[in-house]
This record gives C-alpha cells, structure tokens and sequence, in this order.
C-alpha cells in the first residue's frame, strides 16, 4: 500500500489538510494597519473572544476523513478515483465557502488579508489530482494485463 506512489500523494494531502486547519486562513486589520481579527477555519477570533463559523472547518474535517478512506481502498481503484475527484470538489466547495466569508460577511470588521494557509487546500487539490491519475494508471495495467491472459 504505501509503495504506491498515489498513497503518498494522498498523505502529502491529508498533511496539507491537517496544516490548514491549524494555521490562520486570514487577518483583518483596521485602517490604521493594526490586525483587528484573526481567522481560523473553526471561526475569527477578535480580540481572544472567537467567533465560531464552523463550515470552513467541517469541511476540511470531511476532506480528510475521506482522503484518509480513499488511502486504504487501494483493492477498489475505480472507487478511489470517484474519492479523489470528491475531494476535489470539496475542496471547491471550502474554497467557494471562504470566498463567500471573506467578501460578504468579513467586510465590515476591516480590510481583510489571505495568509499563507489559505493556499494549503489548492496544493490538496494538486495532491488529489495526482493521486488520480496514479489510480488510472494502475487500473490501465490492470487492464492491458488482462488482456494479454
């Protein structure tokens, strides 16, 4: 299992995950430059007080527990694939959620500011992509094997 080079496309996903969730996603600061808030995927945090918003981190939480899923059904290639591209779309999914919190609800607190975080589930997606196509991969020499029985 772990000599597949899709499991450790996955793992190095589940840790971008994992790191996403414990890094703040972005700042807000005022006008004068001071940071006002800090947001987490939990919820934003203003002045030790938080605010939970809990979908962000549902989402992620959901994403790795299917990306973990996804790396012991290495028997069930077709099934892994239709995983990996449903953790594609969740992480659309948490990308399209923070952009809503970040335009709409975050807009009167201050000027809000990306941190680096924010960019982990993207390298997920990468990770995904090519744990994907590692998967067809192996499914594709299954099937020339087959047909050369």
């Amino acid at each position: 299992m772990i000599q597949r080079r899709q499991t450790v496309y996955l793992l190095l996903a589940l840790a971008s995950l994992i790191v996403c969730l414990c890094l703040p996603i972005g700042k807000i600061d005022d006008t004068a430059g001071k940071v006002v808030a800090v947001w987490y995927n939990y919820g934003l945090t203003v002045n030790n007080v938080v605010t939970v918003h809990p979908l962000l981190f549902v989402e992620l939480i959901v994403t790795g527990v299917l990306t973990l899923i996804t790396i012991f059904l290495y028997h069930r290639r077709k099934l892994q694939m239709t995983l990996c591209l449903g953790c594609i779309f969740l992480c659309g999914v948490w990308y399209g959620s923070y952009a809503f919190y970040a335009s709409e609800t975050f807009d009167q607190l201050g000027t809000f500011k990306f941190c680096f975080a924010a960019c982990l589930p993207l390298v997920a997606v990468i990770f995904f992509f090519l744990a994907r196509k590692g998967v067809k991969h192996d499914e594709d020499l299954i099937k020339s094997m087959d047909r050369i029985r």
